[in-house]
């Protein structure tokens, strides 16, 4: 017993294997290599479980992995198959004949339903270990169970439904909880609901299902031996009213829409197909006497659930006839349904309604019994009286794209071999060649450019059928799926595209009956042009695009891609080439690219030039002046105002409005103003100041140009800033005497200079215009110049009497002149003897030290050492105040100091009385300076003023009180 489910055994007993796919070859036109790398596994593979049962199987049930099956009358075996080796055996306990009937396990595994033939209806929970009599069922035969997946879990069913052989629905709910021996009945409820009838009256129920939708409404379909009927309705949401009865009461009063077929098994089944558990069921099997009814489950349908029904005919020898073997069960998978025969199984591919497997059973297992299907695991299960099979469906959907394929239904044989390349290319291929034939050329053209096969094949197949249209989609679609490495073909593809559109417009522009046409095909072709997507195959192939719409004369689709590519110099080349200047003078404003203004510049200034000067003025600093200089000389060589004027204007923004200090346009707008304006020379000269370092122009450029071109005064005022005053003086004595005044006054620092400048412009008063008044007025202007400097230039005949004001005026000066200096004389004289007084006092003054005072720095007895007296009352012991001068002291003074301490240090000492001793001074002394001498020296350095009083504090008053050197020393010593 311990062995009864293990996974394999060594070997099957029997394999079948589903053929419904194509053998493995290779697609010539794919390019694929379709090699099989390892061997077909089959759909359906059968598996013998290793298990003798002790007593007949009369009855088998499996769901969520929970097996449940009777043995004999009175046993009761369950399996969890996630524990195969412990199986739970339960007695049922039955003293009677009565038998086994049918089980019903719900969704979940956790609640079976024993049906026997003695009309009674035992249950038992997963968790629990006895069975449990339904006294509220007792009487009716069960046939079919409806289970709640919506509400129902491991304690509580919630409420379900329940089919008799006398056609009754019944509702009820069982609850898995036990109360002891005075507890509550499982059963909470058992209650009727409708009957269901046929033609002779009330027919066994022979399957029943209750589902409910994807937007809540619930639906129920109930079998009998001939009929399938369909109750839909809202589900109710109340907790305390949850049911089918609102659903079948809608039903009272007319029955409920039903399928009828006329042939009779005595029985019928039905089977879903569920793809995800708790989910809603998608396809739906019937077996009845005629056949198997397939179809499609759609909730949304308001009147039938039912959609793309069909009946599928029992294969050769199965049936309800004479002679025929009837099928006893039915399961449904995916794409096949299942029958179970006395001696065989044989599955139906759903979509062809062939026969791809029939698997016969050896006599010694017995006939079988019956069939069904674990939705949690999709394994099939069949057994016999004496043996237990079990079938693994794996790839079912393999080769169902083949079958897809062959009905011509592309779109549902690709999402079945979305994930096998050759075989999408194949399907595609297949779709092309169909839409091709059915002169949908549009859509055959996107399948083909999904496919490998050969480009040039396709194509030529587009241009024998003249399908232009078609053929760019083509293409298009191929330029689209191209690496960024395949740049050779991009350029080919997009070459060609190109000139499949020019050649459509080309046709279609002349035909007037054409003109919507003409619109959309210029429409696409320039969406083609536009595309992002092309936008790199285009840039890169965009010289040959230009020549092909160029050789077409399809100017305005030029401009176009030429917009689109950011060509603009080819855009404005074109303007400028058609006479369109206004119109290219917008592109470069619009785009404002600096190296297209310098490129068109002196195209435009010839036919624009004040529009042009504007967007110039608009462009700013963006614009470099100096490439658009030659522009503007060619354009101003004509000489006219007009020309020279729109010149001036833009080189007067650059430099007073940007604050250009390029000399060269400086220069060239010095340039235009002596050729132009010479009224504005002058002003731009003065404007730009007198000092030769600040100016942007060049001085001597613009002298030559100014003395070219005769503009006197300009040229007098670049001699000025170039400060030749002679050179000024003398040219503006040619224009103006007030003009050469102001020039000669110029030169302030040299009055020798000033003198000769005022003389040159006597000379030229007197000699040029022989007027003896203004002579006299230059004498007024200029005080350096004397009457006896500009008598000689005056002639013999001049008279004295045309000098007597300026000799007058001469001799008061001459004679103020002299009382000024005898005054100051006095002064001097009256200076000298006070310095003589107070000499004579100093030399009698002196000053009294008291044996307490103390030296004023270092705040010691000043009598212990040598000391200085000042007048101020300040007293230092000499190496006191010799410190204290020396940091104030420049740095000759100290290098003086130094010298003069270190010649006093050598110095013998002053001896007494000795002849010789002053004989040796005496020598000293005439070798060099005496000590006397050095000392004397080193007085005048150090004590020549207080050290607190005199210049030196004076001088040190920017000078910190603490040396920044000891600032942290003393700073922690105030801590």
């Amino acid at each position: 017993m311990a062995s009864i489910l293990d996974e394999y055994e060594d070997s099957l007993s029997r394999s079948a294997v589903l053929q419904t796919g194509c053998p493995s070859v290779g697609i010539p036109h794919s390019g694929y290599v379709n090699a099989q790398l390892e061997k077909e596994v089959p759909i359906f593979t059968k598996q013998r479980i290793d298990f003798t049962p002790p007593e007949r199987i009369t009855s088998l049930v499996v769901c969520c992995n929970q097996l449940c099956m009777s043995l004999g009358k009175d046993t009761l075996l369950r399996i969890d198959l996630g524990k195969a080796s412990d199986p739970n055996r339960v007695e049922l306990g039955r003293k009677d004949d009565a038998k086994v009937h049918k089980m019903f396990l719900d969704h979940t595994g956790s609640h079976l339903l024993i049906a026997l033939s003695s009309t009674e209806v035992l249950y038992m929970n997963r968790n629990g270990q006895k069975v449990r009599p339904l006294a509220r069922w007792k009487g009716q035969l069960v046939e079919s169970v409806g289970w709640n997946k919506a509400l129902g879990n491991e304690s509580s069913t919630g409420p379900i439904l329940v089919g008799t052989a006398q056609g009754q629905i019944f509702e009820a709910e069982l609850s898995a909880s036990e109360g002891g021996l005075f507890g509550p009945a499982p059963d909470l409820y058992f209650r009727p609901l409708y009957v269901l009838n046929e033609e002779g009256g009330p027919a066994p129920v022979c399957s029943l299902e209750a589902e409910r939708g994807p937007d809540g409404r619930g639906f129920v379909i109930a079998t009998t031996r001939q009929r399938l009927f369909q109750f839909i309705g809202r589900a109710v949401e109340d907790a305390e009213a949850q049911g089918f009865s609102g659903l079948f009461a809608a039903y009272t009063d007319h029955p409920p829409p039903f399928r009828e077929f006329p042939s009779n098994l005595g029985y019928s089944e039905l089977a879903f197909y569920t793809p995800k558990l708790r989910s809603a069921p998608r396809a739906f099997a019937w077996m009845m006497g005629d056949g198997v009814l397939y179809g499609s489950l759609d909730c949304g349908r308001p009147d039938s659930l039912l959609s793309e029904e069909r009946v599928w005919e029992y294969p050769a020898g199965v049936g309800p006839g004479p002679g025929a073997n009837p099928p006893l069960a039915i399961v449904l998978t995916q794409f096949h349904f299942l029958l179970l025969l006395a001696d065989r199984v044989e599955a139906v591919c759903t979509l062809t309604g062939q026969v791809v497997l029939r698997d016969h059973f050896l006599e010694k297992f017995g006939p079988l019994r019956h069939m069904v299907k674990d939705s949690s695991t999709g394994h099939l299960w069949a057994y016999t009286e004496r043996a237990v099979f079990r079938y693994h469906v794996q790839r079912e959907a393999r080769d169902v794209w083949r079958t897809y394929l062959d009905m011509n239904r592309f779109d549902l044989a690709k999402e079945y071999c979305r994930e096998r390349p050759d075989c999408l290319d194949t399907v595609l291929a297949r779709e092309a060649d169909f839409c091709f034939r059915q002169h949908r050329y549009l859509e055959s053209a996107r399948c083909y450019a999904l496919t490998q096969s050969y480009f040039e094949e396709i194509a030529l197949k587009f241009l024998e059928a003249r399908q232009e249209e078609a053929l760019a989609e083509f293409l298009q679609r191929k330029l689209a799926g191209l690496k960024p490495t395949e740049r050779t073909q991009a350029t080919l593809l997009t070459t060609w595209l190109t000139e499949l559109y020019l050649s459509r417009l080309g046709a279609l522009q002349g035909d007037p009956d054409a003109l919507n046409l003409y619109r959309d095909t210029r429409e696409c072709f320039r969406t083609f042009l536009s595309s992002p997507r092309h936008k790199e195959w285009l840039f890169a192939s965009r010289a040959s695009i230009h020549e092909l719409l160029a050789s077409h004369g399809d100017t305005e689709h030029m401009v176009y891609f030429a917009v689109i590519m950011q060509d603009y110099e080819r855009v404005v080349a074109y303007h400028c080439q058609h006479e369109a200047y206004e119109e290219a003078l917008a592109v470069l404003a619009r785009h404002r690219d600096p190296q297209l203004f310098y490129k068109f510049s002196p195209i435009l200034i010839r036919h624009i030039p004040r529009q042009l000067v504007d967007a110039w003025i608009e462009m700013g600093s963006r614009l470099d002046a100096r490439q658009l200089i030659p522009a503007l000389v060619n354009y101003s060589q004509g000489g006219e105002a007009q020309q020279v004027s729109q010149a001036i204007r833009y080189m007067e923004f650059c430099v007073n409005v940007l604050g250009e200090t390029e000399q060269a346009i400086h220069n060239y707008l010095l340039s235009l103003y002596a050729r132009g304006q010479p009224d504005s020379l002058l002003a731009y000269l003065e404007q730009a100041g007198a000092s030769p370092h600040r100016v942007h122009y060049d001085l001597k450029y613009a002298l030559r140009l100014c003395a070219e071109h005769g503009h006197h005064r300009a040229c007098v005022h670049v001699y000025k800033v170039l400060e030749l005053y002679e050179e000024a003086v003398d040219l503006a004595l040619q224009v103006d005497v007030d003009l050469a005044k102001q020039c000669a006054d110029l030169p302030e620092d040299d009055e020798e200079l000033r003198k000769k400048l005022w003389l040159k412009i006597a000379r030229h008063v007197v000699q040029e215009e022989e007027d003896v008044q203004t002579a006299m007025a230059c004498l007024a202007s200029c005080p350096l110049l004397k009457i006896e400097d500009v008598l000689p230039f005056f002639p013999d005949f001049v008279t004295i009497d045309h000098f007597k004001e300026a000799i007058c005026s001469s001799l008061k000066a001459y004679n103020h002149h002299i009382q000024e200096l005898q005054r100051e004389m006095e002064e001097a004289t009256a200076s000298a003897q006070r310095i003589r007084r107070d000499l004579q006092e100093l030399r009698g003054r002196y000053g009294t030290v008291e044996p307490q005072d103390k030296c004023s720095t270092c705040d010691f007895p000043l009598l212990n050492r040598p000391f200085y007296l000042f007048l101020c009352g300040h007293m230092f012991h000499a190496d006191c105040l010799l410190q204290a001068v020396r940091p104030g002291l420049p740095a000759y003074k100290q290098a003086r100091l130094e010298e003069l301490q270190r010649k006093l240090g050598a110095a013998p000492p002053p001896t007494k009385g000795s002849g010789k001793a002053k004989e040796a001074e005496a020598g000293a002394s005439a070798g060099g300076p005496s000590r006397e001498q050095l000392k004397a020296d080193l007085d005048e350095l150090v004590a020549a003023e207080c050290v607190y009083c005199g210049e030196l504090m004076i001088r040190s008053i920017d000078r910190p009180f603490i040396d920044p050197q000891h600032y942290e020393e003393e700073r922690h010593s105030w801590l």
